[in-house]
């Protein structure tokens, strides 16, 4: 499956360098968090989903790294950079040994089915 982007040629090398940057900070801290554990929920303080993701993974037993940024009124933009990275438009964004695999209702899912388990073998 590949995911719609705008081809590099519809983009004016005016602003390529604003493009390729934009998110560039928070894109980078998130890589370096799934390099160091195993399952990293991204999250924002006020949505209830990130917190329903972390209480699920804490009631079955698996330790995992959260990161938080900011809340519906501020670090949106910020946020845009992860949402345009990972195209996943909602959090939070649950990473197992590097892959994303949704949010807080797919991870639910993934620990019912054992699927998690064996993700983290």
């Amino acid at each position: 499956m590949t995911r719609n982007t705008l081809p590099e040629e519809r983009i004016h090398p005016a602003v390529r360098s604003q493009v390729d940057s934009v998110g560039a900070d928070i894109i980078r801290e998130v890589e370096a968090a799934i390099a160091q554990h195993a399952v990293v929920v991204v999250g924002m303080a006020q949505n209830p989903f990130p917190k329903k993701a972390r209480k699920a993974l804490e009631a079955a037993g698996v330790p995992h790294h959260y990161l938080e940024y900011g809340s519906y009124f501020g670090q949106w933009r910020r946020r845009n950079g992860l949402k345009m990275w990972t195209g996943w438009p909602t959090f939070p964004m649950v990473f197992v040994k590097g892959v994303l695999v949704g949010g807080a209702n797919d991870l639910a899912k993934l620990i019912d089915s054992g699927e998690l388990k064996k993700m983290l073998g």
